[in-house]
C-alpha cells in the first residue's frame, strides 16, 4: 500500500514539474530523414569579426551538445551536412496573476436594551473571489534553424519561449529552452 501511495505522489510531482518548463514548437520539412545527416556547422553571424557574447556561446554549446549526445552528429568546419543558425528575441510581456479576496472579518459590539448588556459577535472572513491583475514580465524566445547544406532548404525550425528573471537571458534559461526544443523534436520523431 505504501508503494502505491509513493508512486502516486511521484506521478503528481512529475506532472507538476513537467508543466513548469517552456513550451516548444517544431516545424519540419516533409520527407526529411534525419538519419541521412551526420555532421553540422554553425552559420557565421558576425560579419565584423566580433566575438560572440556569453549567452550566444551558451546557445551554441547547448545545441551542439544536444546534437552530439542525442543524434550522434559531429561538428565540423568544412563540408557539413547541416548548417545551424539561431535567433534570440527578448521582449516585454504580461502575465495574469491573481490573489484570493476575503470579506472583512472581526467582532462587532451590539447593545441589548432589554438585558442592558453589550454583546460581541464574531463575523468570520469569507472568500469572495479573486483579484486578477497583470504583472509585467520579460520573455525570451530562442529559435533554432537547420538548413540542408546541399539543397539550401530549411529542414527543421524549433522555438521555445520562457519567462526571464532578468533583462538578459541567462545560461540556465538557455539550457531550459534548448532542452525543451530538443525534447519536443525527440517526441515528434518517436
Amino acid at each position: 500500500m505504501k508503494r502505491v501511495a509513493l508512486l502516486g505522489i511521484v506521478a503528481i510531482l512529475a506532472l507538476i514539474v513537467s508543466g513548469c518548463g517552456p513550451t516548444a514548437h517544431i516545424e519540419k520539412a516533409r520527407n526529411v530523414d534525419f538519419g541521412d545527416y551526420q555532421t553540422f556547422a554553425w552559420a557565421q553571424r558576425n560579419e565584423r569579426g566580433l566575438k560572440a557574447g556569453i549567452a550566444e556561446q551558451r546557445i551554441k554549446d547547448a545545441v551542439s551538445a544536444e546534437l552530439i549526445r542525442t543524434q550522434g552528429w559531429k561538428e565540423v568546419k568544412r563540408s557539413p551536412d547541416v548548417i545551424l543558425s539561431y535567433d534570440v528575441l527578448v521582449e516585454k510581456g504580461t502575465r495574469v496573476a491573481s490573489e484570493p479576496m476575503y470579506s472583512w472579518g472581526g467582532f462587532r459590539t451590539f447593545y441589548n436594551p432589554y438585558a442592558r448588556r453589550f454583546y460581541r459577535v464574531y463575523y468570520p472572513q469569507r472568500f469572495v473571489g479573486y483579484d486578477n491583475y497583470n504583472v509585467p514580465t520579460r520573455e525570451g524566445t530562442i529559435t533554432i534553424t537547420m538548413v540542408d547544406a546541399q539543397s539550401d532548404e530549411t529542414i527543421l525550425q524549433g522555438w521555445a519561449t520562457d519567462e526571464l528573471n532578468d533583462r538578459r537571458i541567462t545560461s540556465r534559461e538557455v539550457d531550459r529552452i534548448v532542452n525543451a526544443i530538443f525534447k519536443k523534436w525527440r517526441e515528434e520523431k518517436g
